[in-house]
């Protein structure tokens, strides 16, 4: 039976994985890292690449909706939001003396939190969607970074289509959000994710059919992490 097209044939869930036994404590479980830009399908393709792979998917730390209710309304000035308002007019931008170093305490505090989250999802395998995991894992055995991008026009028609909101809309989103982002990846961890260089696989999701990326990052990852076609559970 292909188990992996049949898994594709039912809506994915967080998968439960169990506790690994002795010898599986032994092997690194696999681990996929995403990044997409606006629209490239990261929420089709992360739970059906961690169900064909028997994982846990882990979303991104903030949605589409959370960065653009934060951008527009900016009066919960909360974690994002405050990153949003610096993002706006450089770094701590209106603050002055001792609410700098608050700030900057916060924001050493928040790195320190997406990295621990991150290891500690990396040392059950699963599949990763943002939080900087491609360069926090950079070193992590059976790990496969992807990175999915595609035109424009087909990721704003996409993300429009998906969210059930009309394209001028899921335009503005785009530009907002690719950009906000990069920002935080490059303000937090020095780093711009949209930089091809950390990844193993850069996928067109505008060129292939959805179902074909999944297949495509399901076997490079089990070819990297040595799996030889079986499944990772």
């Amino acid at each position: 039976m292909d188990t992996h097209n049949a898994s594709r044939r039912t809506a994915p869930g967080q998968s439960v994985t169990p506790d690994p036994g002795p010898a599986e404590a032994r092997t690194p479980r696999p681990v996929v890292t995403l990044f997409e830009s606006y629209g490239s399908g990261a929420s089709y393709i992360g739970p059906r690449v961690a169900q064909a792979l028997g994982l846990p998917f882990h979303p991104q730390a903030f949605s589409s909706d959370e960065i653009e209710n934060a951008a527009v309304q900016r009066e919960n000035q909360g974690t994002l939001s405050r990153i949003l308002t610096a993002m706006g007019g450089g770094s701590y931008a209106g603050l002055e003396g001792p609410a700098v170093a608050m700030a900057q305490a916060d924001d050493h505090d928040l790195i320190l939190q997406n990295t621990r989250v991150v290891k500690e999802q990396a040392r059950a395998g699963g599949v990763i969607v943002g939080r900087n995991g491609a360069l926090i894992l950079a070193n992590q055995p059976a790990t496969l970074h992807v990175m999915l991008d595609g035109p424009v026009r087909q990721r704003v028609e996409r993300a429009a289509r998906d969210s059930g909101i009309d394209i001028e809309r899921a335009a503005k989103r785009q530009k907002r959000e690719d950009q906000v982002r990069a920002d935080m990846s490059i303000q937090f961890y020095g780093w711009d994710p949209r930089e091809t260089s950390r990844y193993d696989l850069v996928v067109n999701t505008g060129t292939m059919d959805l179902d074909i990326c999944v297949d495509i990052i399901v076997q490079a990852v089990r070819i990297k992490a040595g799996l030889h076609g079986a499944t990772a559970s």
